[in-house]
């Protein structure tokens, strides 16, 4: 068996592996389509103030969330399910567990995407209230709001706003085969949400997130900051009464109300600590 640093190593290189093709992607397909239909007028994505601080992001987001998943779901077994054996470990999580993993895999990732994007709405919610703001705060500090803008998260918002539900649902008995269909869905709709397109797809803004409805949440307070949460599905903001979209007019200044935040990574990684 290899040592724990040589897995790191192995994880980070399958990680990069599969981040590098999927960016090269999104960049294209965002490149062209904010092209045509962009919501804010400006320099292209790739132009950025603050670029390399979401390059950064969006390739130690997926190694950071990869190996705490992991390390948090062996540490689940041993202690909820008091499962210890490494071949036992992979046995259990294989093909998921119990009553869950007996339902059709379509209908597993149905029923993740529902469960979880109805629990990331109130942990959502949370991060905006109180302590939980100043790393949440993190997220919404990009004044030029662009695909690339999905990944710069606070690792702290990361555990406890993502990492722990999908801890949570997999524990549960959902088996993690349905991340090969989850998986490539909410790495493409998040970057979707978050790019420079004036797509409110019509009637369908009720069903589905849009760039238009999640970028009124990026907007300042007075403005609709503290609305549209759900991070797929609007039902929940048509719900529980924080859903806007104020019809024939578009977001225009994103960003933070107050101090300003570090433009670069290991300062904003601080910034919660020195508030």
């Amino acid at each position: 068996m290899s040592s724990l640093p040589v897995q790191i190593i192995e994880m980070f290189s399958e990680t990069i592996a599969k981040v590098i093709p999927i960016t090269i992607v999104l960049a294209l397909v965002f490149s062209v389509l904010s092209h045509f239909w962009a919501c804010n007028p400006g320099t292209p994505w790739w132009r950025k103030r603050e670029l390399i601080t979401d390059i950064c992001y969006w390739f130690f987001v997926p190694l950071f969330a990869r190996v705490l998943r992991i390390g948090l779901l062996v540490l689940g077994a041993a202690v909820v399910f008091n499962i210890h054996d490494p071949d036992a470990l992979i046995a259990f999580y294989d093909n998921g567990h119990g009553p869950l993993s007996e339902l059709p895999l379509w209908c597993q990732a149905a029923l993740f995407l529902i469960l979880s994007d109805f629990m990331l709405y109130w942990l959502h919610r949370m991060f905006h209230g109180g302590g939980f703001w100043k790393y949440h705060a993190v997220h919404h500090s990009s004044e030029e709001l662009e695909w690339i803008s999905a990944a710069r998260f606070h690792p702290t918002n990361l555990f406890f706003g993502t990492i722990m539900v999908d801890v949570v649902l997999l524990m549960a008995g959902i088996s993690p085969n349905i991340m090969l269909w989850v998986g490539p869905f909410t790495t493409f709709h998040s970057a979707f949400v978050h790019a420079n397109l004036n797509w409110t797809l019509g009637p369908f803004k009720y069903v589905l997130a849009t760039p238009v409805f999640h970028r009124w949440h990026h907007t300042s307070l007075e403005e609709g900051g503290d609305t549209n949460f759900a991070g797929t599905f609007p039902i929940w903001d048509i719900l529980f009464g924080t859903f806007r979209m104020p019809a024939n007019r578009l977001p225009e200044q994103y960003g933070i109300d107050g101090a300003p935040m570090p433009t670069e990574i290991v300062g904003q990684l601080a910034y919660p600590f020195r508030q």
